[in-house]
């Protein structure tokens, strides 16, 4: 079996865009993170779950996105629900 060529980081993001759009129902607001390791990428997103205003008011939600090591999706999950307003601690 021919193994497939590795993923750009161009092509993660955008399945992990896709992912966000087609199965959570939501655009990304802002992509925090893309980590890599020999088994898979890992994309976390951020999408305005609730629009208010102000917009300091807006729910947000964080979603982690895992895809195998050739970029086909294995899974998400929301790892975080937040007003923009509140200050959160990153790793």
């Amino acid at each position: 079996m021919e193994e497939t060529e590795k993923p750009t980081l161009k092509m993660i993001l955008d399945s992990a865009i896709y992912v966000t759009k087609q199965y959570i129902s939501k655009v990304p607001d802002t992509v925090i993170s893309i980590t890599e390791d020999d088994e898979k990428w890992v994309v976390v997103v951020e999408v305005i779950e609730r629009k208010a205003v102000p917009d300091t008011q807006d729910i947000l939600g964080r979603y982690k996105i895992t895809l195998d090591k050739y970029g086909e999706l294995q899974g998400w999950r929301q790892v975080l629900i937040r007003r923009r307003s509140e200050a959160i601690e990153t790793e």
